[in-house]
């Protein structure tokens, strides 16, 4: 493979940085562009050094003096705002964008560098939850590949190299279960952010770690995978398995199951989405299967977990219902990290603004970018009435 000029949009963030370190590994055949930061000015600084990077945007405008004060004088251009993003990521020299951003942010940007023809290695959930038509049609339209991150998906993505025109009879998506798989309901009900922030398994931002310990993580994906491999939400089935070593697995018709393994580590996905088609040796943790005592697989617990349903009641619904359901989680989590509701307050509010806010069937970017500015309003507002 030649060498591939790469733009990390949310460099700071988790992925972000373990992308960094994949190109650290690999600087013969990386080199970063660009790097974007919503608020980590001192990080992105120094990134921006390290990776000796030709652009940087901090997209807190306020931020743009110290970041500009300490790397004009290196040569490296900066810029401020979602809009210099876009821009960029549109028109610059640029292979392909790894989009780790958290949150509908992403959505915009990932969009702009769509239409600019560029590979896009997808880490935002949120773009196909809350655009997922549209984002698709965008990619066909401009010939630009959708190369997934996410460890799940990644991993069916994995699975299907090779497969041919062979039809996905199901796909199982593995979930870790979160801090909470053995605890009761009740317990669940009283749990603390601090004891949702303590995941098992993997190392991720706060907003990623709160939507694991509910299962809403699980029920963005299983609305990504619709998209990304064009299946059916009825074929698509969630399995908690612990240990998190099977990332997942795809079934064909004859009942053949095709699996990923390895141990959990985003550096692998993100390494295979840069590279791709083309596997590159990596410096991690290599399976031993005698060390292996068990693999172990149970059905997830719905009613102790009401985010999954309400995924994919969204997905069923279709139009801008994914959106609705994404806006108002995000405003969930943020009460819930400040300690404004319980728990199971987080699928409360989840599920009323699902049924309060207007419907669209066949929503248009701007439909979608209204949808998320109403519903995250609705939401607040709700919020507000339940705190009095």
């Amino acid at each position: 493979m030649g060498k591939r000029k790469i733009a990390i949009l949310g460099s700071t963030g988790s992925i972000g940085r373990q992308a960094l370190d994949v190109v650290s590994q690999h600087r013969d055949l990386f080199e970063v562009e660009l790097l974007t930061a919503n608020n980590s000015s001192e990080l992105l600084i120094q990134q921006a050094k390290e990776f000796d990077v030709n652009n940087v945007v901090i997209c807190n405008e306020a931020k743009y003096e110290e970041v500009a004060d300490a790397l004009q004088p290196e040569g490296i251009k900066v810029f401020a705002g979602m809009k210099s993003v876009c821009d960029l990521v549109r028109d610059g020299d640029i292979d392909i964008v790894l989009t780790a951003m958290v949150g509908f942010s992403g959505l915009e940007s990932t969009v702009a560098a769509i239409e600019g023809g560029k590979a896009i290695a997808l880490s935002n959930k949120e773009t196909l939850v809350a655009a997922g038509s549209i984002v698709t049609r965008l990619a066909r339209e401009h010939q630009v590949p959708l190369l997934p991150v996410d460890s799940e998906h990644s991993a069916i993505f994995q699975c299907l190299q090779g497969c041919g025109n062979n039809r996905i009879s199901k796909i199982h998506l593995t979930a870790s279960g979160g801090p909470f798989r053995t605890w009761t309901r009740e317990q669940v009900a009283a749990a603390t952010k601090e004891q949702a922030l303590r995941h098992p398994n993997w190392s991720m931002g706060s907003k990623v770690t709160i939507d694991s310990s509910t299962m809403m993580n699980k029920g963005l994906e299983v609305i990504e995978a619709k998209w990304l491999f064009n299946v059916a939400p009825d074929d698509i089935n969630v399995v908690v398995h612990p240990e998190s070593i099977v990332h997942s697995m795809v079934e064909f018709a004859d009942g053949a199951v095709i699996a990923q393994l390895g141990h959990p580590d985003m550096r692998e996905p993100i390494q295979y989405a840069l590279s791709y088609p083309v596997r590159l040796s990596l410096n991690n943790r290599k399976l031993d299967f005698a060390e292996l005592a068990k693999l172990s697989f149970y059905a997830p617990d719905r009613e102790k977990f009401p985010c999954l349903d309400l995924a994919f009641e969204s997905i069923r619904k279709g139009g801008n219902m994914g959106c609705i359901m994404n806006a108002a989680n995000e405003v969930a989590v943020a009460a819930y990290l400040r300690d404004e509701i319980s728990f199971y307050g987080i699928s409360d509010l989840v599920a009323d603004t699902m049924a309060g806010v207007n419907f669209v069937a066949e929503p248009t970017l701007d439909d979608i970018f209204a949808t998320n500015e109403s519903a995250k309003q609705h939401a607040a507002a709700l919020l507000k009435e339940r705190k009095r």
